[in-house]
């Protein structure tokens, strides 16, 4: 099964090339992105070594999707997706925070609350709680976007008073946030699942319009919890089954690795990076209710190259 973990295309008018965690990103004349995601994978702010297979269509296509859900709550940046693994968009400024929004008492807010802490990113957390309660409202704990290493927990009032984001656009943030949320809520719940966390990013274009761009509401950047059983689940004090990337955290775990300096990263047998593969198909089947189709990967560089190449002639 053929996976991409690495390109190095060369588009007419490409300006420059900024390779992410997971996506390659391809800057088209100051006024267009080319994003391809492939089909690494990262934890605890590491890439990992191996590729998982499908992982970079099941990631864009659920996006894809989703931005188009979420067009009558705000524009996004969305033009097409030309291939699989592919989405072209708006080229927008990003704003330097991520807004994470959670339902539910579960991973980052979970060991936070273990250790001892009952307030997040300056929002209070009830006494109380186990793992994976739902809060009595949704908070929003927004993040720094760390270009190396790990993204920090940050506070609203810090954001504004450090003029990371100003107010005015720090409130739209906030309304966008919680208005997605809801939408991503209300489908999953159809679906049989819950949208436990997320985050969102948002980017302002030349004319000070604020764009929804990224990733939405993908296995990557969200929890999913199935519905059926959750509340017997949790009255029963038992794990929650849940379709996200926190099963291949807690793997890292229990093999010694949780990204701190001097860890080694565990080896990734061929069944384990076969299990992550058909976990993410399961959440893409899930969470959208279509039949996933594996994208031919007969020379799939290629493939994705000349898809590029023809929609930009487009434009």
């Amino acid at each position: 099964m053929d996976s991409i973990v690495k390109t190095n295309f060369s588009f007419p008018g490409q300006k420059d090339l900024y390779i992410g965690k997971v996506r390659d990103v391809y800057n088209i004349d100051d006024q267009y992105l080319v994003m391809l995601t492939s089909d690494r994978i990262s934890a605890f702010d590491v890439v990992l070594p191996e590729g998982i297979p499908y992982k970079g269509q099941v990631l864009n296509q659920i996006a894809a999707k989703f931005l188009d859900l979420t067009t009558d709550i705000c524009p996004n940046w969305k033009l097409g997706t030309p291939d699989p693994m592919v989405t072209v968009g708006k080229r927008c400024e990003p704003f330097k925070v991520e807004m994470v929004i959670r339902g539910y008492l579960s991973g980052h807010a979970w060991r936070e609350y273990k250790s001892g802490k009952r307030s997040i990113c300056g929002l209070s957390m009830p006494e109380g709680m186990k793992e994976n309660d739902k809060f009595p409202e949704p908070l929003i704990t927004p993040t720094t976007k760390a270009l190396i290493g790990h993204d920090e927990d940050i506070s609203r009032e810090e954001i504004i008073s450090t003029a990371l984001v100003s107010e005015a656009d720090y409130s739209i943030l906030e309304k966008y946030t919680l208005a997605i949320f809801q939408r991503g809520t209300e489908i999953a719940a159809r679906m049989g699942l819950i949208l436990v966390d997320t985050k969102y990013e948002f980017g302002k274009s030349a004319d000070g319009t604020i764009y929804l761009i990224d990733e939405v509401h993908t296995p990557d950047s969200s929890r999913y919890f199935y519905l059926y059983g959750y509340a017997e689940r949790q009255n029963k004090g038992e794990s929650q089954k849940q379709l996200s990337k926190e099963f291949v955290r807690e793997w890292l775990m229990e093999h010694g690795f949780q990204g701190k300096d001097g860890q080694q990263v565990p080896e990734m047998t061929t069944d384990f990076v076969k299990l992550v593969s058909d976990r993410y198909i399961e959440l893409f089947e899930k969470i959208t209710g279509d039949v996933f189709v594996k994208a031919d990967s007969t020379d799939v560089l290629r493939r994705v190259e000349n898809n590029i190449n023809e929609f930009l002639k487009t434009l």
